[in-house]
């Protein structure tokens, strides 16, 4: 294994970019990209959240292409936040290099956009549908492009942004490096990357760990009404740094967001589908500052959200999926560092995160046992729990049809009294 940025094949002005950065040896997925990507060979890379991945197809394009030479590498990301991200990291490596790039985005002022690629730039970031307007205006030129990056394509997929991913590796020019990166393969993304790339390296690092290795993980079985509560506790005891509070919708977000900073005095801010990119981009800047204590999102801000100093991550709302799950707590612990994540389970949620617990392969601390609290299960019959999914009926009783609705994996989460009742012993 090389151990060196330098071994890997980095020169300078981008290695001493990096000292100034304390970046002293490279992740898995860097040391075994970088060489590839370099050679001018396609990889398509699997790695979890916080391995280092913007690092690994960055550091290859920064040192590959030439100042002043047109626009010579897109890197694709699935939301506003993530190319952001991916934007600040080339930013702080290219320090030294003299390349300019862009990002872009919906939401944002496109005369803005207009104005940055007038100028010149080499790398653009950007989603996929702003960028498809700017190909059609005119105002990106394709031809002289020789790295494509899908960042997140697994997200790109589940958002519908296939087609647009199509659209635009159409017109690339033939020769050019393609490199994919995602946390899971599914089928669609293995065709497309059949299609368009050309025998690539592919690179699985850690593959199937879904373990959350370096993260303390719990949960608390509690009522619904009692999260908001737990909640304050926890943030209270936490501290170590910021803290990301995950909810499953933006009604949830903007409650929550709203009752935390009243009860707890700290600086909270949300993120969540309805507001403007103004305060979007005000939130990020405020959390990633450091000027704000807690962040509360929806999923969608997930995977944009990069920041070293996160101590704790909490599911205020269990995940609709166990990669939804690995993705939030994902937050913290990044680089190496440790860090906390407790889901706060209501008993309508049971069933749901016994499933993503089964797919996780450390211990996760129990703290109904270590605070005293009893799981007390309603009597399914009184119908004081929630009855969508099945939840808490004899199984003779059948299921609804929008029931069916589900994928396997919800189904035997919740498959009616028996979840609950084989919960009970356990928890």
């Amino acid at each position: 294994m090389l151990t060196s940025f330098e071994e890997l094949g980095i020169k300078n002005p981008i290695l001493t970019a990096l000292r100034e950065i304390h970046f002293d040896e490279p992740f898995p997925i860097q040391a075994a990209s970088i060489p590839v990507l370099l050679s001018g060979q396609d990889v398509i890379g699997q790695a979890h959240t916080g391995t280092g991945k913007t690092a690994a197809f960055s550091l290859p394009i920064i040192q590959t292409i030439v100042p002043k030479g047109g626009i010579q590498a897109v890197i694709l990301a699935p939301t506003r936040e993530l190319a952001v991200q991916i934007t600040g990291e080339i930013q702080r490596f290219s320090r030294h290099s003299g390349i300019r790039y862009v990002t872009i985005y919906g939401g944002q002022s496109i005369n803005v956009q207009f104005d940055e690629l007038q100028r010149g730039v080499e790398i653009v970031v950007a989603t996929p549908g702003r960028f498809i307007d700017h190909i059609k205006r005119g105002s990106v030129k394709l031809n002289h492009v020789k790295y494509v990056v899908l960042d997140e394509a697994d997200t790109m997929l589940d958002m519908g942004f296939i087609d647009d991913i199509r659209f635009i590796l159409d017109l690339v020019p033939k020769e050019h490096v393609t490199a994919l990166f995602s946390a899971t393969m599914p089928p669609e993304i293995l065709m497309l990357a059949e299609k368009y790339m050309k025998n690539p390296q592919r690179i699985f690092i850690d593959a199937d760990d879904l373990s959350g290795e370096g993260i303390e993980q719990a949960f608390l079985v509690i009522r619904d009404r009692e999260k908001m509560d737990f909640l304050l506790k926890f943030i209270k005891e936490n501290k170590a740094g910021q803290a990301i509070v995950f909810c499953s919708t933006k009604e949830r977000t903007r409650r929550v967001a709203h009752d935390l900073e009243k009860a707890s005095r700290l600086t909270v801010v949300s993120i969540q589908g309805d507001m403007s990119q103004f305060r979007r981009d005000k939130a990020m800047y405020m959390f990633r500052k450091g000027k704000a204590d807690i962040l509360v999102a929806t999923d969608v801000a997930a995977r944009g959200i990069d920041v070293p100093e996160v101590a704790l991550v909490v599911n205020y709302d269990v995940p609709s999926h166990d990669m939804v799950y690995f993705h939030r707590i994902g937050r913290t612990a990044r680089a190496g560092a440790k860090g906390r994540a407790i889901t706060l389970v209501s008993y309508s949620s049971i069933g749901d995160f016994k499933a993503i617990s089964s797919q996780t392969k450390v211990p996760m601390r129990d703290l109904n046992k270590e605070l005293g609290i009893e799981v007390k299960i309603p009597d399914p019959l009184k119908r004081e729990v929630p009855q969508r999914r099945g939840y808490g009926r004899p199984q003779s009783w059948g299921r609804r049809r929008d029931d069916r609705r589900h994928d396997s994996r919800r189904r035997s989460g919740g498959d009616g009294g028996r979840n609950y009742y084989g919960l009970r012993s356990r928890w």
